[in-house]
Parts: C-alpha cells; structure tokens; sequence
C-alpha cells in the first residue's frame, strides 16, 4: 500500500525517507524506527538515541534471548540472577527495570504488581524486530518510560506466496528447540503463524544453600505467534497481532520458607507457571492526502503462578490489561507536522494476597509538534495522564536539531518521565502506601550523529538524569524519599568493510544516590560491546565481546560484585537456498561471574551464570 510520507516533512533533508513503507515493510529496516514518535520514520531524523535489531540481526548475531540482544545495546545493562529464564534486572541509562516500558506491537506487557515484564520469556523465533529506546518518552507514552522504551514487533510475513519455516537446535545443558513457521499472502492479504518449543535442564544457580537448592533449575516454552493484516484498498488496512509465551521456570531460593511458628527457615523447590500474551488489532485510515489517522486496540497478560514441590505454599499475580489508542498524523505544510491522539487503559490484577483495590483506569491524550527548517528543526511534545488512583500528571519534551553540515547533526533535548506505582506498592497488605505518589525524572541530552563514511555511522550521547520521589522502602512501607542523579555518555559505531561488519557500543555512567553519595545498586559505571562479523560466500563467521566493570550489590555499597568480560564465537553454513546450519559457543573462555548476589548462614554469595556452552542449529526454508 502507498501511503504520501508523512514522517518525512519532519526530517532534516539529508535523511529523508524516499517514500514512507508500510509498517509491515518497515519492520525488515534498520535505518527507520517506528516507536520514538508511534510513526515510521528516518532513524537519522528520529530524536531519540535508539538501537534497532531486525530479523537479519537476529539470524547473524544468534541470541539466546532477548536480555541478550538487549545488552548489546550501548547504555543498556542486564543483570539477571542465575540461568536463562531467572528475573532479570535491565538498566537503561542506569534506571530501575521498571523505569523501562516494555511493549510488543504497541502492547504494554508489564505485570501490574511487580512492575515485570517477563522479556526472558519472549523467544527471539517469534519476534521480527526489536527497539530500543535510551532516554525518557513519557511525553509519548505516558508511565513507566523514564529510561527508555523496549518493543518488541512479532514476525511478519516475508512477502507474497508461502514460505514454510523449520528450525530444530540442540545445545548444552540438554537444550532442544523446536520451531515452525508458515507465513505468506498476495498483495491485499499477509499472514504469518508460528509455534516453539524451547526446553533446557538449566543450571543451579546458587552455591551454599539448602540441599533442596542442589538441583539444576529446567526451563520449558511454548509460544505462539500469529500476524494478519489486510489492504481493502489503498486508504484503508487492517490487521492483528498475537503473542502468547507460557510454560515453567524452576528457580532456587536460598533464603527459604519462613515458618513463624518455629522461628525457623526450611528449603524449597519452587517453581513459576507463567504467561505473557498480547493481542492487539488495528485499523490504519489515509483520511485524506495531509491526514493519516490509526485506531489499536489490545489485550494483554502477564500471569505469574508461584508453586512449591516441598509444601502447600502457593501465591499468584496475574495481571489482565485491556487498552484503546488513537492518533493522527498531519502534515501541516512543508515545514510543520502533528501528531495528537489520546489512550486509555485499564488494569486488573487478581492475587492471591487479598488487595485493597484489584483495578484501575488511565486515560491521556498526547500531542507532538514538529518544524523542520533550513538551519535547524525542532519537536515540542506534551503528555496529559489521567489516573483513577494517583490523579494527574504532565509530561514535556523539546528537542532542537541543528545540522552542522551535510553529515554531522547535534541534538539539544529536554525531557519528563515518570513511573505510577505498582499495586503491590499501593495496595500490599500490611506492605504498601497508598498515598504514593508517581517517580518523577528530568533530563537533558547532547547527541552528536556523523556519518564518518558512506559505510562508517557514529553517535554519541552525554546526558544527566534527576530522578525525584523514588519509591524505596523504609521499615516495612514504601515511600516516596529518594532522589538520584545520573551523568553518562554513550558511543555507538558501525563500521562496514566490504564483506566486513563491526558494531561497538560503549556506555560510562555515574549513577549516585543524591543523600548518600552511593552508586546505585547492580548499575555498572562501565560497559562495552563488541561485535564482529564477515561474509565468505557460503559461510559467515563472527564474534562477539562483552565487558562489564564491577558494581554493587545493595544500595549501601558493601558488597562488591566482580566485573568480567564474556567471548562468544558463531558461524553459519549456508547448505543451500533452502538449508542454513549455525553455530555458536557462548562464554568461550568459561568464565566464572556473578551478576548478583544472595544471603545464606550469614554470608554473602554469587549467584552462577552458565559457564561455556554450545548450541547447533539447523534452520530449513522450502520453496513451495
């Protein structure tokens, strides 16, 4: 479908858009992003520091997860407790994990009660791209998005007639994956279905524990993944998403369960049973040649069911999200757009502690204006959230781009976030505050963009976030008390060389509690990121460093965790058009680290990552 290009009346003229794809074609893109402004445009043009990874990134660089590709992103830290599906804790520019708004497709996925989003659960063959965005969007998107936004957009079909799918991998650990898919269409009508099997006996993650501690913590996921989306003619399109990821995570739990009538504390063997699923629908409307209208609506679940072989114990938080959108885009001229629309959503959790409310609303409405010019362009962006619990809260943006010359731009911005506390925050028996009020952020950004070379991208980033009305807890309640401050830079490169690919990704950032002068926990002040990749005919060979300089377990800065560096080597063979094998070997040089701590008798311990591990995949593409 032809649509006029909206989004390239607000890009500087030296990055413009040729012709605005569909979002269907966007997806397969590296140099668009569609979720800085909700709209497709020019990664070079967008005001956000953003890192994209599409369908052929995913394939080269071979991730065993999300948190995996996630890391590789400059700014982006995550730190997890143990194995491949344990929680993870992800950093964006040295914010909390859930500072972070996790979206699939435009679906908010966070559990209402944690404030999780379950990203180690989403298995990367169901998923056709993801970004990232570093730095506040609460003008755009309202709570949660005071680091950055994470979406995730489902796989989409590669194109008209069918193209069936098989992928089978087998690894350490007894990891078997299984994975088929069908995707297809003509010219009006795509389609994608898909189905995985992800299965690993794991790893035991702690050390000294209790004996019911001492096994190996399996890992077992199905997904599904289906995409529809239908042109009735070239005004008009249609379609729907649908995710859904749920098996069962076993994990270790060295502090134990505590049994007051004894004062003592015995050992378990638990297990999580979850789910995460998004569905969402949308109708995409050119109203008229200067008018692009969108309507999505959505459900999401993020169910969490806590179980433990060893005892009756039982707990559960499931969260059940129901959300409607609409935005508009309008070219105002040649020089002038707007984007405005309003969302509203609803939240539901069920738990099995017995909450003081189970439900809550929120509606805003959002509005973005954008002037480009000869000398310089500029954004102006507000957001007005209307909550049933916390009431209202508004969010600014501004932005200032100033081409220096035809391959070299400095960006100026300004920008508001905020976080609404959880249900178990508000309304936790004996546990919670009522009277939260949001986590609040201001923050200011300098970004250099230069295209060094016609193969060679730079960008660079130094920015300092204030966050005020932190949510901590002081003797059994939460409260609204802590106040931080975090200075950073940022370095990004791709270079290209003929059959050649490097990426690095180089993050400094010095996160401090503002009263006591602490770095803040689990945040590592220096992270870096290496990947490199060549094309020889059929087969393809690259490699991949990570570093990560050491960081803090708690808040009070006695417990130190150890930095470490991780090597990882993979390569492909391309049989055939049809047959692809890969394979890749993880933490080649073994190594032994800690991403977190955890207390037992007394003392102080690391909890294990997996040391080397292998994986052999094969992945087969039939002509039909």
């Amino acid at each position: 479908m032809k649509r006029p290009v909206f989004t390239t009346l607000l890009c500087l003229p030296s990055t413009l858009l040729a012709a605005e794809p569909d979002r269907n074609e966007a997806l397969k893109l590296d140099e668009v992003v569609i979720t800085a402004s909700r709209v497709v445009e020019s990664r070079s043009a967008s005001s956000a520091a953003s890192s994209v990874f599409t369908r052929a990134d995913i394939d080269r660089l071979q991730p065993s997860g999300v948190t995996d590709l996630l890391s590789r992103a400059p700014g982006v830290q995550v730190a997890p407790t143990g194995g491949r599906s344990s929680v993870p804790g992800i950093f964006i520019r040295g914010t909390k994990t859930a500072q972070a708004l996790v979206l699939v497709d435009g679906v908010r996925i966070a559990n209402a009660t944690s404030g999780d989003s379950g990203l180690q659960f989403l298995d990367v063959e169901q998923i056709e791209r993801v970004e990232v965005l570093r730095g506040s969007r609460s003008a755009v998107y309202g709570s949660d998005a005071i680091g950055g936004v994470i979406q995730i957009f489902t796989r989409r079909s590669s194109g008209p007639g069918l193209q069936p799918r098989l992928h089978l991998a087998a690894g350490s650990q007894q990891t078997w994956q299984r994975s088929l898919g069908l995707s297809g269409g003509n010219d009006a009508t795509r389609f994608n279905l898909g189905a995985s099997l992800d299965e690993t006996a794991g790893i035991d993650a702690t050390g000294p524990s209790f004996a019911s501690d001492g096994d190996h913590e399996a890992y077992r996921n199905r997904s599904l993944n289906l995409s529809l989306s239908h042109t009735f003619n070239e005004r008009f399109e249609a379609g729907l998403n649908l995710l859904n990821s749920q098996g069962r995570s076993e994990y270790d739990n060295p502090y134990g369960r505590f049994d007051p009538s004894s004062l003592q504390s015995f050992g378990q063997k638990p297990y999580t049973d979850f789910t995460v699923s998004s569905l969402g629908s949308y109708l995409d409307a050119q109203l008229s040649e200067h008018w692009n209208s969108r309507l999505e609506l959505s459900h999401s679940e993020n169910r969490s069911q806590v179980r433990d072989t060893l005892s009756a114990e039982r707990s559960a938080f499931n969260t059940y999200r129901d959300q409607l959108t609409w935005q508009n885009t309008l070219s105002l001229g040649a020089q002038h757009s707007l984007l405005l629309g309003a969302d509203a959503y609803q939240d539901r959790v069920h738990a099995s502690e017995a909450l003081n409310e189970d439900s809550r609303w929120n509606r805003a409405a959002f509005l973005q204006h954008r002037f480009n010019g000869e000398h310089f362009s500029t954004e102006l962006g507000v957001r007005r959230d209307q909550n049933q619990q916390y009431g209202g809260q508004t969010s600014w943006s501004a932005n200032l781009t100033v081409p220096l010359n035809d391959v070299n731009d400095v960006l100026l911005s300004y920008s508001e976030g905020f976080r609404a506390p959880t249900f178990n925050d508000l309304y936790y028996p004996n546990f919670s505050n009522p009277d939260l009020k949001p986590e609040r952020s201001k923050s200011v950004e300098v970004q250099w963009r230069s295209q060094l070379t016609d193969n060679s991208r730079l960008e660079a980033s130094l920015y300092r976030t204030e966050l005020r009305d932190a949510i901590v807890f002081q003797g059994l309640q939460p409260q609204n008390v802590a106040a931080a401050r975090i200075n950073g830079v940022e370095l990004g490169l791709d270079q290209r060389w003929g059959a050649w690919r490097s990426q690095v990704g180089l993050a400094l950032i010095d996160p401090r509690d503002r009263d006591s002068g602490h770095t803040l926990a689990r945040r590592a002040r220096r992270t870096l990121s290496v990947d490199l990749d060549r094309q020889f005919d059929q087969f393809s060979l690259g490699g991949g460093w990570q570093a990560v300089s050491s960081s803090f377990d708690l808040e009070d800065n006695r417990e130190r965790l150890a930095g470490y560096g991780l090597l990882g080597l993979r390569g492909q063979w391309t049989v055939s058009d049809a047959l692809s094998l890969q394979l890749k070997l993880d933490n080649v040089l073994d190594k032994r680290y800690s991403r977190a701590l955890y207390q037992y008798d007394g003392a102080s311990y690391g909890y294990r990552e997996e040391g080397r591990t292998w994986l052999l995949s094969a992945t087969w593409t039939p002509a039909l």
